[in-house]
């Protein structure tokens, strides 16, 4: 299965990292990842930079999400992680704002 991914950088707050952690452990139980149709998830810090790493099935995956930001479930972790990040670029308006677009990919053939 090829895997479609996003990748969301924002500036971070590295104190709370543990708090961020959690709050994802919880929304990543409930059934919103298989929603949007995340199958990976993955977090990285570099300094006071964060990466949010996400696999989706389908590369639907940026319409899913716009799709789900009504969504109780998002709205609420969405509010839950504001204090924790700030917008890496001032002109942000939504979270498709912050996904960074990628200029090369390479893949290992399979066989």
């Amino acid at each position: 299965m090829t895997l479609h991914t996003s990748l969301i950088v924002a500036k971070l707050n590295t104190d709370r990292l543990g708090d961020i952690h959690n709050l994802f452990s919880e929304f990543d139980r409930s059934d919103m990842p298989e929603r949007m149709g995340t199958v990976r998830r993955q977090l990285f810090t570099f300094h006071d930079l964060y990466f949010h790493l996400q696999d989706f099935e389908t590369d639907a995956g940026t319409e899913r999400i716009e799709a789900a930001k009504t969504d109780p479930a998002f709205v609420q972790i969405s509010k839950d992680l504001r204090p924790f990040f700030e917008p890496y670029d001032p002109n942000w308006q939504s979270p498709k704002d912050a996904i960074a677009n990628r200029f090369y990919h390479w893949e290992r053939p399979n066989g």
